[in-house]
């Protein structure tokens, strides 16, 4: 399953506000969404609690972060709002289950310097590194009055890194976050200047979050239904929102199978036993049923085939019944 995580060692860089946006956008798709909240304060988990029920569904995740590889069976995509200060060895856990890594940045001097430490960091770590695990930069309140916006361009591609565009400042995110929504909640008019800021950052992002289907993944299928929504009116506050808009086919998987994932490289078996059925692994097993067929044409192995059918034993090698 796709995972997308926020990191920045700095303490109110927009992370949450970030996170909190990139999983109503997916539910908004119809995905089954997770928001994991890894940071102490536990915001994004507050904000969900603050969420209307007739809004697009986000499952709260309080997660530990010496306990983060659990993930509830049907959740299809995750994503993690971590802490301040993250590094060292809780910085390479959550790059080793990440496929996409976004950095907010505030433009400010202190800012560029911490951002630029956290990425420095990264680069050491070998999925990023060889492109795995994908980065990128965000601009967050940021003054359209001000040159900040290039500022941060010319400081992002300086390091390397991708500069997906700005989110300004504005009490659009501030009201719509203490009612438990979000920008794309929001009547597109009311939003349509900050949903345009938001083009760009989502065109990077869909790749990631929606990866095209291989040619081999014969397990998969589309499902034709949608999950049903009901219409959202007037919350507290005053702020419109946009009616519960049907979500797009949603994927689904047999169980035990895997989208979007990319599983290091680097992992020995030992540590590739902790990603049983993905990169986070699911509670239970998953028994696979029938001989589903890949795309060579043979029937694939099953789960519950015998070990001898699974190391191909000559039968003159198996012991008769007695």
């Amino acid at each position: 399953m796709p995972v997308i995580a926020v990191v920045n060692r700095k303490g109110g860089s927009g992370k949450s506000t970030l996170a909190a946006h990139m999983a109503a956008w997916c539910a908004r798709q119809g995905s089954s969404v997770m928001l994991g909240d890894v940071d102490r304060q536990q915001s994004a988990r507050t904000w969900l609690r603050r969420r209307d029920a007739a809004l697009p569904a986000i499952a709260p995740w309080a997660v530990d972060q010496k306990h983060m590889l659990r993930v509830p069976t049907g959740i299809t995509h995750v994503v993690l709002d971590t802490p301040g200060g993250l590094h060292g060895f809780e910085l390479a856990r959550v790059v080793m289950f990440a496929d996409a890594i976004i950095m907010p940045v505030c433009n400010s001097m202190f800012d560029r310097e911490s951002a630029a430490a956290c990425h420095a960091e990264l680069m050491m770590l070998p999925r990023v590194a060889s492109g795995r695990c994908r980065l990128a930069t965000i601009g967050m309140r940021i003054d359209g009055r001000t040159n900040a916006a290039q500022t941060l361009r010319d400081w992002s591609e300086s390091l390397g890194i991708p500069f997906l565009g700005v989110l300004r400042e504005t009490q659009l995110y501030v009201r719509s976050l203490e009612h438990g929504m979000t920008i794309f909640d929001l009547s597109p008019t009311l939003a349509a200047t900050d949903l345009r800021q938001w083009e760009p950052i989502l065109d990077w992002l869909k790749p990631v979050l929606y990866p095209p289907q291989a040619a081999n993944d014969s397990l998969l299928s589309i499902n034709a239904g949608t999950r049903p929504t009901s219409e959202a009116g007037p919350l507290a506050g005053g702020l419109p929102i946009r009616p519960a808009e049907a979500p797009q086919p949603t994927t689904v998987l047999a169980a035990g199978s895997r989208l979007g994932s990319s599983l290091p490289n680097s992992l020995m078996p030992a540590q590739e036993s902790l990603v049983h059925g993905g990169r986070l692994s699911m509670h239970g097993p998953g028994r696979l049923t029938g001989t589903p067929v890949v795309a060579t044409g043979k029937p694939a192995m099953t789960r519950n085939s015998s070990s001898a059918d699974r190391l191909q034993i000559p039968q003159f090698l198996k012991h008769a019944p007695r």
